[in-house]
């Protein structure tokens, strides 16, 4: 949101560059790595993300690391890069995770060039071949055949926290984009704030709550689920919320599945 004395939002690379300098104190002394998009691997950003005592796996595209990739493809040609392969049941099918790494390439031209790490991971379903995931990222950390698995899935890590976290708020049924261009001053972060909050609480119920588990498991969509609700609510009253949830199991003929711990 605007920045007091400012018109327009921060862009991205500027916030970043507020939340370090207010936050490294704090956060830095245990050894953070940050992850981030395109838009942070840079040479001046990824200095002052190390500068500050941070870490970082930073996405890190072709299309704009033009000089990276010509040094990466002459590795390549010349089989200088290690390669690293890993198989995971996920509890429906077997995935492969393939990851190319090479560490010591330069970032950018010039003399004055930041060094850093780089790898590409790609995740395949192993019956069908379907890619699943694909992604190349630059780091500080010094990869090896040990580590390099376990830093291309923290890579990935930010993906799914835009994917599952991000996105849900804002397409399956929290309204997230439409309630923050509301208001002129408070208003907006105001709804942001309910938003974080009933996502939180959501998760919790998930995990704590047995009832409420079994019903987002029958209705799998967030925006059906909600839906029920608003409209038991508008035209009936419930005592509490055991209340609703049990109204909702026996609706569905779901009791018999019900475990309340």
């Amino acid at each position: 949101m605007p920045q007091d004395g400012h018109d327009k939002q921060d862009c991205a690379r500027t916030a970043g560059k507020r939340w370090l300098a207010k936050h490294t104190k704090q956060v830095a002394p245990h050894g953070v790595t940050l992850l981030g998009d395109d838009l942070y691997s840079n040479q001046p950003f990824c200095a002052l993300v190390l500068q500050h005592g941070f870490n970082f796996i930073f996405t890190c595209k072709p299309d704009s690391h033009a000089k990276l990739y010509e040094r990466l493809a002459f590795w390549q040609a010349t089989d200088a890069m290690a390669t690293r392969e890993v198989r995971h049941w996920n509890g429906r099918f077997t995935e492969v995770t393939m990851v190319r790494y090479l560490n010591d390439v330069s970032l950018r031209s010039g003399h004055d060039t930041l060094s850093v790490n780089w790898f590409e991971i790609t995740v395949v379903n192993a019956k069908t071949g379907e890619q699943l995931y694909h992604n190349s990222c630059i780091t500080n950390h010094r990869l090896t055949a040990d580590n390099v698995v376990a830093v291309a899935q923290s890579g990935r890590g930010r993906w799914k926290i835009e994917n599952e976290n991000n996105n849900v708020l804002k397409t399956k049924g929290y309204h997230l984009e439409h309630n923050f261009g509301h208001g002129k001053r408070y208003l907006a972060a105001f709804l942001l704030s309910l938003n974080l909050l009933a996502f939180l609480f959501h998760t919790v119920l998930e995990w704590s709550d047995p009832k409420y588990a079994l019903l987002r498991q029958t209705l799998a969509r967030r925006q059906t689920f909600f839906h029920d609700i608003q409209a038991f609510m508008r035209y009936m009253a419930f005592d509490h919320w055991d209340h609703l949830m049990e109204f909702m199991i026996r609706g569905l003929e779901l009791a018999s599945q019900c475990d309340t711990g």
